[in-house]
């Protein structure tokens, strides 16, 4: 068989071009094409009277894809039972888990004893470990590489170890730590979250400024999700007017969510100062694979920026709508949800309806996965 070097040209839109040539014995070539740290193995059929020795050239069309990572909210009592009974990496990772928490998480995942999974500092590793079980069948099952990732809020941690920047058990660690670290930030029933759905980001911002005084009544916005859906946090009374001025600015609907602590706002201030003293003692490392981080949808690639940007996420907003259209203006059609539900797939398509969204929680998510990203 004869072998195609390619080289990529990037072109508009959402597909990439490569062009080799091929010098072999056969009529038959495997093009191997590396671009932008996507490889890709294409078997074709060359024209019929192409003989040895025959140079040619190929044009390759490919899809570039993103996976994506779920945060808290995405959890469930049985999360990937499905898909835990056609893929073993299901089962392999609750028990790596289990190993390194010293409790069972299968059991956790499966019965929710005293509902604990709804605890966050249990909620935030089980959902790492849901997402990277869930990496690994794709991988499993022959999954490529994406060419961006990224995570909602926790999800961020998992985005990280499936780059290359962080082990799994140190991001189960440190998950588990910054879930006790944020409840331990805000008294029982001193801090709240709240969706408005039907603003603009300005007008979010604007009622929440309106109603902020000071640093024992603060508001702000926590989540941009999608257009028209942004979350915001911090304390409970500040919240409640935040959601009644959001109503008088047109706001089809404003209601607090049944959540533990107000993540993303300044009431995380002392979570994260926790936080940044446990980072300097876990080995951190370069990405493989670019991560956008919540904080500006924007890349690291050294060790100091990816440990700020983790610290800085618990106290200011995720920008999510923004990191789904910087992976979209990176050529980025493809957005795979990686974890145990579809939460991001639907704020995708809320994003941009162009986007293809798949969510990747059972066999045939996997299935519809891997035939949109062959």
């Amino acid at each position: 068989m004869g072998t195609v070097w390619g080289a990529i040209n990037r072109v508009p839109g959402h597909k990439s071009r490569g062009v080799g040539c091929c010098v072999g014995d056969t009529d038959r070539a495997r093009i191997r094409v590396n671009a932008a740290e996507i490889h890709f193995h294409v078997v074709i059929s060359l024209p019929s009277g192409y003989h040895a020795r025959q140079i040619f050239m190929i044009a390759v069309i490919m899809t570039q894809f993103a996976m994506l990572f779920p945060g808290q909210g995405a959890q469930s009592a049985g999360m990937l039972r499905e898909l835990g009974e056609t893929d073993p990496a299901v089962a392999e990772t609750w028990a790596e888990a289990s190993d390194v928490l010293g409790y069972d998480m299968a059991e956790l995942v499966a019965d929710n004893p005293d509902q604990r999974l709804n605890q966050t500092e249990y909620t935030q590793p089980a959902l790492v470990a849901a997402s990277v079980a869930v990496w690994r069948a794709w991988k499993a099952r022959g999954g490529t590489d994406p060419v961006l990732l990224a995570g909602h809020s926790l999800g961020e941690y998992t985005a990280l170890v499936v780059a290359g920047a962080l082990d799994f058990a140190d991001a189960l660690r440190l998950t588990r730590l910054r879930g006790q670290a944020m409840q331990n930030a805000v008294q029982p029933g001193a801090g709240a979250m709240a969706a408005i759905i039907g603003l603009d980001d300005d007008s979010v911002r604007q009622a929440c400024a309106a109603v902020s005084r000071d640093d024992d009544y603060l508001v702000s916005p926590a989540n941009f999700n999608s257009p028209g859906q942004v979350v915001v946090a911090g304390h409970a009374d500040a919240v409640t007017a935040a959601c009644e001025q959001a109503r008088q600015a047109g706001a089809r609907m404003a209601k607090q969510l049944a959540v533990s602590v107000p993540s993303h706002c300044g009431l995380m201030r002392p979570a994260a100062e926790q936080l940044a003293t446990e980072l300097r003692a876990v080995d951190l490392r370069v990405p493989r694979l670019p991560v956008l981080h919540n904080v500006d949808a924007g890349a690291r690639d050294t060790v100091v920026g990816i440990r700020d940007a983790l610290v800085a996420q618990l106290d200011q907003s995720v920008l999510w709508s923004d990191t789904i259209r910087a992976m979209r203006d990176k050529d980025c059609t493809v957005m795979l949800e990686c974890g145990p539900g579809n939460v991001l797939t639907g704020l995708n398509r809320r994003i941009d309806k162009k986007l293809q969204a798949i969510a990747l929680k059972d066999a045939d998510g996997m299935r519809a996965g891997l035939a949109a990203t062959a």
